[in-house]
């Protein structure tokens, strides 16, 4: 008899379990986050998961940016699209056009009844994914910016001060001479080059990158990367590589692993690369505002945004986009942006969150962290506001093939530079024409 019991108490125990596990909405996010930051997606799930029961958030690695975007797109075709997509910032303008292939993201967050306000929103994170009628098109999730890093102690044993790091690139030439004397062999190096060197290089010398406030006022947007201070720039990092003073180790973010290794001494790349540093370097290291070169008027600027955003995927049932607005909302909460922030790197996307990380002492316990903060507030202008540009990661494929040729003295600074704005052009007015109507 209470065998039997025993037996039928369990079976209605699972006909509840199964019944609450299939009342349980999934809700499908594709990502490019890898190790580090792999991680910090999976945890933000696994919290909003454990916060309610009435979704679940399944995050897939996709493979990187564009990888995961041309994933999407087909899978869009075939109807198993993803309900929330990751696509880094230079996608922005392509994600825009894709008509009928998203939902805007105040659109999704207003139908739901949930709270959203664009003005919470720090003006420079949240104007790029703002379309021209004032509507937020997607949500603002790993924001990032271009940043330096230098490894405190190759510099303390070359001679070099470690309190502060160089703050032009004249002092960037001179502390690379210093390393190399000292016996370092790779100085300086520099990941996602062409977002570092060409990108956030012209934001924040305040020249343009591209015409009609780098695509941000229109598709008719044309590249200006070829001028004399673009030039100069580059060839000054060409006479560097040739003296080994900087040393190109690949496309993207690649050449992060030869910093945290410690055998490069200074690079720029993301704000988004201090989780790795915080956890895997084995030495002292500092963070501080991108070089700058000192007789250009205007510099230092504003750098721009880098990072990706959340896009909502089109043609998905009303209740799953309920449980894409309550995930947009948990991680809204300032305390969830917060310790994001001090865990990445990535901007704090709302003001709230910057104020809440300012009050608990993190960037006076960890100096540098709130560089890239106080490098995108900055008062922004026409040519400093983004780059809003279609086609854009062909551009990108190209700026990195023109470069290399440069870093290993097969064409000068002035040839890839004008050929990159001929090839560029190219995929503008291809992507102009398609995207008339």
């Amino acid at each position: 008899m209470h065998f039997k019991r025993l037996a039928l108490a369990l079976a209605a125990g699972a006909a509840v379990f199964s019944l609450s596990a299939q009342a349980q909405t999934e809700i499908q996010w594709w990502h490019s986050m890898t190790a580090v930051n792999g991680e910090w997606v999976n945890d933000l799930a696994r919290q909003f998961n454990d916060s309610q029961k009435a979704y679940k958030i399944v995050p897939t690695y996709k493979g990187t940016y564009d990888e995961s975007m041309t994933a999407a797109v087909a899978a869009f075709r075939a109807g198993n699209a993803p309900h929330i997509l990751q696509v880094f910032e230079v996608g922005t303008a392509t994600m825009m056009a894709s008509k009928g292939v998203v939902v805007p993201v105040s659109q999704v967050m207003q139908e739901a009844g949930k709270p959203f306000d664009p003005k919470a929103y720090i003006p420079a994170v949240a104007g790029y994914y703002t379309a021209p009628n004032g509507q937020m098109l997607s949500f603002p999730f790993n924001s990032s910016t271009t940043i330096f890093y230098f490894n405190k102690d190759a510099f303390k044993a070359a001679g070099l001060p470690t309190d502060k790091a160089p703050a032009t690139w004249p002092e960037v030439v001179s502390a690379a001479a210093k390393l190399k004397a000292a016996g370092h062999k790779c100085p300086f190096t520099t990941a996602w080059q062409n977002w570092t060197q060409l990108e956030s290089f012209s934001a924040w010398h305040n020249v343009e990158f591209a015409t009609k406030g780098n695509g941000l006022q229109g598709l008719d947007t044309r590249l200006k990367v070829d001028s004399p201070l673009h030039q100069r720039h580059i060839e000054n990092l060409a006479n560097m590589a040739k003296q080994g003073l900087f040393v190109y180790k690949g496309r993207s973010n690649t050449p992060e692993a030869s910093f945290v290794s410690g055998e490069c001494a200074m690079i720029n790349t993301s704000s988004g690369f201090y989780g790795n540093v915080a956890k895997n370097a084995k030495f002292a290291y500092g963070l501080a505002p991108l070089p700058y070169y000192p007789d250009v008027p205007g510099a230092p600027q504003n750098t721009v945004i880098g990072g990706a955003s959340l896009w909502v995927m089109a043609k998905k049932p009303a209740a799953d986009y309920k449980g894409v607005a309550e995930f947009f909302g948990f991680i809204s909460r300032p305390e969830v942006q917060s310790a994001s922030h001090k865990r990445t790197g990535y901007l704090p996307v709302t003001t709230a969150a910057y104020e809440l990380t300012e009050k608990s002492g993190f960037y006076q316990q960890n100096p540098g962290t709130d560089v890239a903060v106080t490098q995108m507030i900055r008062k922004v202008t026409d040519k400093s506001r983004g780059i809003r540009l279609g086609n854009y990661l062909q551009i990108r494929a190209i700026e990195d093939e023109e470069l290399e040729q440069v870093w290993n003295g097969k064409k000068t600074a002035q040839e890839a530079l004008g050929s990159i704005v001929k090839r560029g052009n190219e995929q503008l007015e291809r992507f102009q024409k398609a995207n008339k109507g």
